[in-house]
């Protein structure tokens, strides 16, 4: 199997024994010594860890790195098409770990998870000093397990004991939806990462856009990291001709190999696909396999690219299998445009170039804290940003809680129908991120999105 971006899979298994290498006599001979006579005790597999790191670390590049056995198996699970767990997004706010929302429908909604719940202890342990990882580990299990939450619900002010029983969470990397403008409609279709059932998403996705009339599409990989370099190959090939390049991997040696649009048996698309009008939305956030996507749109003149210029990521990373379980993610090759332009550190440019809404760039995030006047921190620098976007002028962006902010906060309070109390409390900050919400769902705020439709109905006013 074969991935790009946050790392590539590749099928050669473990790494050559025949390739010439160094002794190891003074590795084995330092890790002799240090446990023998070393003062502080250490696990023998922990500095075997440590060589396995060292040995990534030196080389300097930052997608060449040792995955542990939990690592590989966490890297993997976020590409995959389904999950083991409870369904819940968590959060780590000011040392507690706080539960943001739980999926509609998932074992934790059914268990009745709510937002804000903080949780306290998990299978009776307590969570003090671990880490959001930590936390994450320590939920997911076998399917059909139980795990037994014990958690804090401030608006009942009691602690509560949980049982959920882990199951399949399904993994959604692609979305859509018509939007009529003008008259015309356009199809609009985010894809948030290429996992390994993306391709099958933008199939299905795809056939129903087009049999809703859509006559043009907006492909939105704004944030999108990357993933499997098959998937983002697959869906290149429902928009291109067969036989197209639209890509070279290019070895050590400088070698190039081509990358060909090719039919794909398993997967029926839709055969208008590759003469509907397109426009590619991507910003600094797009990465890697989103990167070829759109470098391979705008090479090909397939699509016109819209917003910022990409993140700037064009190798390619085979993952090998190591005895320990765990693996070693190494940079094996660059990947070039169907121009051969390596866009590595530069990014793809965007030919309709225009920078988002600061507020539609902000982080949403949970806030557990309660704020007052004389107050400093980042969450009232955060709810500041917000408040200033939406209209409610605070005067400053620094996070001190001065007089200027308490009258924004009554202001947006009397707005929103909640306790005009002037204080960041729990009420302020559950209205204040419905109204970002409903701020963001109008895609007259998104600019980059009106852009790439203004010119998408250029496109089809003219034809």
């Amino acid at each position: 199997m074969v991935a790009t971006s946050i790392f590539l899979y590749s099928n050669k298994g473990k790494g050559d024994k025949n390739v010439a290498n160094s002794s190891f006599d003074v590795i084995d001979d330092a890790f002799a010594i240090i446990k023998e006579e070393g003062v502080y005790p250490v696990e023998g597999e922990l500095l075997i860890e440590g060589a396995l790191r060292g040995m990534t670390e030196v080389i300097g590049d930052p997608y060449s790195t040792y995955l542990s056995k939990e690592e590989a198996a966490a890297h993997e699970e976020s590409l995959a098409g389904e999950r083991i767990g409870i369904g819940a997004e968590i959060t780590r706010s000011n040392g507690k770990f706080i539960i943001v929302a739980p999926l509609k429908s998932s074992p934790a909604d059914k268990a009745g998870l709510r937002p804000y719940d903080e949780i306290i202890r998990i299978d009776g342990k307590p969570l003090d000093g671990g880490t959001l990882q930590d936390v994450v580990q320590k939920i997911r299990g076998k399917k059909g397990t139980a795990v037994t939450m014990t958690i804090y619900r401030p608006e009942l002010n009691k602690h509560l004991e949980i049982s959920i029983i882990r199951d399949i969470i399904p993994v959604t990397t692609v979305s859509s939806k018509i939007i009529e403008e003008k008259e015309r409609k356009v199809g609009y279709i985010s894809i948030t990462t290429f996992g390994s059932e993306t391709a099958k998403e933008w199939a299905i996705a795809t056939e129903n856009l087009i049999g809703d009339g859509a006559e043009a599409i907006v492909i939105d990989v704004r944030g999108n990291p990357g993933g499997y370099l098959h998937s983002v190959g697959t869906i290149l090939s429902s928009l291109l001709q067969e036989d197209t390049v639209y890509a070279y991997l290019q070895d050590a040696t400088g070698a190039l190999t081509p990358l060909l649009a090719a039919k794909d048996e398993k997967i029926k698309f839709n055969s208008q696909l590759k003469m509907v009008p397109l426009v590619l939305l991507q910003d600094k956030g797009s990465a890697s396999a989103s990167e070829m996507l759109s470098g391979a749109l705008k090479d090909l003149r397939r699509a016109s690219i819209a917003g910022t210029e990409s993140f700037g990521k064009g190798t390619v990373q085979d993952t090998k299998d190591l005895a320990n379980g765990g693996k070693v993610k190494l940079s094996t090759a660059k990947w070039l445009t169907p121009k051969e332009k390596w866009i590595h550190g530069k990014g793809v440019e965007a030919d309709l170039k225009i920078d988002q809404n600061e507020l539609l760039e902000e982080h949403v995030r949970l806030v557990s804290d309660e704020y007052n006047e004389g107050d400093f921190a980042d969450d009232i620098a955060y709810s500041q940003r917000l408040l200033a976007g939406l209209g409610y002028s605070t005067g400053r962006d620094d996070g001190y809680f001065d007089e200027g902010t308490t009258e924004a906060v009554k202001e947006f309070q009397v707005f929103s129908k909640v306790k005009e109390s002037g204080k960041m409390d729990r009420q302020f900050f559950t209205a204040l991120q419905k109204e970002i919400v409903t701020y963001r769902e109008n895609k007259e705020n998104d600019v980059q999105l009106q852009m790439g439709l203004d010119y998408l109905l250029h496109l089809l006013k003219e034809n």
